[in-house]
């Protein structure tokens, strides 16, 4: 694993400071964003440098809605997973700066572990996403966070890319990601038919790509889980609960 990082560029960009529950925007949103049972949502601006909204922080992580902050969820993530997340929040942030159209239509998902307001561990799926765009810039960014209690964690650390150009946004993300275990959502797509017993030429046909491109999505796994075969990675992946 590489010595941790000095720096962060996602927690240089957000900001310690909740939302103002007097502000028009939080009106809006308090009457206009859904809320269901289990599941936590922020919605913050990079024009205000603040959150605009949250709800249902302190079910999840123990935190009041009015007191909780995009620095806050993104530094109390735990140890085991605080560099994946830094790096898939940095790479991602970095792909959309290059990008200036349908921003809208880019999201990321990951699963992630947080350290509650008591100190235990929470396991958390979730999902950000550009909410709001000006002039070809991102200026409010969405997050859903959901209690996962069955999952059943491994070495290997999940996340997918979404979005007009899914298939550049998620390999941005996933070049030279970690030197840990991680498995981006089209090579577990792939992996999980190739766990059915099709061969590289039926997946690509599965999958409408070509050969070669299911080849990069599953070959290069072999090196970065220590595996010598597909067999081996096929067990690799149920024993890390990736299948």
């Amino acid at each position: 694993m590489n010595k941790k990082r000095q720096t962060n560029y996602t927690q240089l960009r957000v900001s310690n400071i909740p939302f103002d529950c007097t502000s028009s925007e939080y009106k809006y949103y308090k009457e206009t964003i859904p809320s269901f049972l289990g599941e936590a949502v922020y919605i913050y601006s990079f024009k205000e440098n603040r959150m605009l909204y949250a709800n249902g922080w302190f079910d999840l992580l123990g935190y009041t809605d009015d007191e909780i902050t995009l620095l806050t969820i993104v530094s109390i993530t735990t140890p085991k997973f605080e560099e994946f997340s830094q790096e898939l929040n940095d790479k991602a942030l970095h792909f959309l700066a290059t990008k200036s159209e349908q921003l809208e239509k880019y999201s990321f998902t990951l699963e992630t572990e947080k350290v509650h307001k008591n100190g235990r561990h929470v396991p958390l799926f979730s999902r950000v996403g550009v909410f709001k765009s000006e002039n070809g810039k991102i200026t409010e960014i969405m997050g859903v966070s959901q209690i996962i209690k069955t999952l059943k964690r491994g070495k290997v650390m999940q996340f997918s890319a979404y979005g007009p150009e899914k298939s550049e946004f998620e390999e941005t993300i996933s070049k030279e990601l970690f030197n840990q275990f991680v498995i981006s959502g089209r090579e577990k797509e792939a992996l999980e038919l190739a766990a059915k017993g099709y061969a590289f030429k039926e997946i690509a046909i599965a999958l409408n790509v070509s050969q070669s491109a299911v080849e990069k999505r599953i070959i290069p796994m072999y090196k970065r889980f220590n595996v010598s075969s597909l067999p081996h990675l096929i067990n690799f992946a149920h024993i890390n609960h990736i299948l």
